[in-house]
């Protein structure tokens, strides 16, 4: 059985994912089999990964990211619990990759014990395979109402012996708070797992936060293991949409003489926002998540991303005035991209009996199309041809274009239509096409040239899988530099230090 270690963190987006995807990078430098692993994730960013009968299915697109980092294929097996938000009450449950159910808080507790024994049991057989098994924790590990049945956190820790460490994002402020406070109110055996911290974002005079580090080992009994500081080129691949801010990324200055400005809408239930990295990592282009009319009437490109619930959102759309601001765009002649839902809310009509069983809905009527709901999603790694470029993309929807034939923005491998492109207008329901660099660089070009923007040019030599391992590599680096990874390689073979001290009061109500 393998060793393993369990990165919890005092909040959500604190940096359990990427300090997760260092350690694994680092590991995999030195010659270990390393697996991520993260029992129970949410977010509607997710990867297709092909499961051993050849079919399709989800996991977090952030584990998808550290199967990366610890060179490995991503398996269904690294997150065997995904779910996947369809409103503030509700979530899709994919259980190794598959989705079985719908639920809400009242009934996701009947379904725990199931999902529980699918991640125990998947643990499992990780640490049969691999030397050490890198867990991520979800959230916080200290949401003491949802303690009982929790095997994500420290449920997971205990179940599986596994020592933890905590990370504090210092960037959000009170980070020794946040690290006392998170072991003060577990209950002393999870406690006894907590072996230590590691501080993320810093961005100043070291010599200024030790005093603070000192003081927290002094009060908690538990190191510090390192701090790491605050990288820019550390942004891809983020779980939730909110990680990113409104500006995405770190623009590159142009290869021309023009910056070419693009919109993303940050729907409700956004989902697979990830499509936009790869347009964020061509110079000269400044990609913006935005909720404002405005700026979609100053954008050059704007991009409806994919969604969880295609027509809430698109109802959203409506309410916020930014449909408008969109079909004015559209009618001005620059370029319009709609992927997945974002590309469902262009279509005529939209019958949806699955998602919002809302029946028969009008789209925004900018595309020649109507679209239907199948009960079942379709989940693929998609290869073909776009603007006569080969593309790679993956498929995760339940809408299908149920009648009408424009031209197509894509072409399967087999020759048959996908998407759809009507002038300045383009729709495809591939995530990750705009990964494929070729197919990329023809497309912004021709959306500057809608656009007006004749001063941009792309950059022949951007490679977007060059771009992602060398950000793999960043995190490596940041591990090996700034942590005390002997410490962690102790933890990791070990298990956790015996004697670390109980901090009071411990969990409310606990014996």
């Amino acid at each position: 059985m393998s060793g393993g270690l369990l990165v919890a963190g005092t909040t959500s987006d604190a940096g359990k994912s990427v300090l997760t995807a260092g350690i694994c990078r680092w590991l995999y430098r030195r010659g270990v089999k390393v697996a991520p692993f993260k029992a129970q994730n949410m977010s509607n960013n997710s990867a297709v990964v092909l499961g051993p009968d050849g079919r399709g299915g989800e996991i977090g697109r952030a584990q998808a990211m550290q199967a990366a980092a610890a060179g490995v294929a991503p398996d269904l097996r690294f997150n065997p619990v995904l779910l996947k938000p369809g409103s503030d009450l509700s979530s899709q449950v994919v259980l190794l990759g598959e989705a079985i159910d719908t639920v809400t808080a009242g009934n996701y507790r009947a379904l725990r014990p199931r999902l529980a024994e699918t991640a125990h049991a998947t643990l499992a057989a990780l640490r049969d395979e691999y030397d050490v098994v890198i867990c991520e924790g979800a959230g916080s590990p200290t949401e003491i109402n949802l303690r009982d049945g929790d095997f994500t956190n420290m449920g997971l820790a205990r179940h599986a012996g596994f020592p933890a460490i905590v990370v504090g994002d210092i960037d959000r402020g009170g980070v020794f708070a946040a690290l006392f406070g998170t072991i003060a109110l577990l209950e002393p055996a999870d406690q006894a797992l907590i072996s230590g911290f590691v501080i993320n974002k810093f961005r100043g005079d070291l010599g200024l936060l030790r005093p603070g580090l000192d003081m927290i080992t002094s009060a908690t009994g538990r190191p510090v293991h390192g701090v790491l500081p605050f990288h820019p080129d550390v942004w891809l691949d983020a779980e939730d949409s909110l990680a990113y801010g409104r500006l995405l990324g770190r623009p590159a200055p142009p290869r021309g003489s023009e910056w070419l400005r693009v919109a993303v809408v940050r729907l409700p239930r956004i989902s697979n926002a990830t499509d936009a990295e790869a347009l964020a990592a061509e110079p000269g282009v400044r990609v913006r998540l935005t909720v404002e009319p405005a700026e979609i009437a100053e954008a050059d490109l704007v991009v409806l991303p994919g969604s969880k619930a295609t027509v809430s959102d698109l109802a959203w759309l409506r309410s916020t005035g930014l449909a408008g601001a969109v079909a004015e765009h559209a009618a001005a002649g620059k370029p319009l991209l709609g992927v997945c839902g974002g590309f469902q809310m262009l279509a005529e009509t939209i019958h949806d009996e699955v998602e919002s069983k809302r029946g028969e809905v009008p789209g925004l009527g900018l595309l020649p199309v109507r679209v239907g709901f199948a009960e079942r999603k379709t989940l693929a790694r998609s290869t073909g041809s776009g603007l006569g470029a080969a593309v790679d993309g993956y498929e995760i929807h339940h809408g299908f274009v149920a009648a009408g034939s424009p031209d197509p923005l894509l072409r399967y491998a087999d020759g048959r239509p996908e998407g759809a492109v009507v002038g300045n207008v383009s729709g495809t329901h591939w995530h990750g096409a705009f990964e494929s660099d070729e197919f990329r660089r023809r497309f912004l070009t021709e959306a500057a040239r809608q656009a007006g923007r004749h001063g941009f040019a792309v950059a022949p030599d951007t490679r977007y899988a060059a771009v992602r391992e060398r950000a793999l590599d960043t995190l490596g680096d940041l591990v090996a530099e700034h942590l005390d990874t002997d410490a962690l390689w102790r933890l990791i073979e070990d298990g956790p230090p015996a004697g670390l001290p109980f901090l009071p009061p411990g969990a409310p109500g606990a014996s």
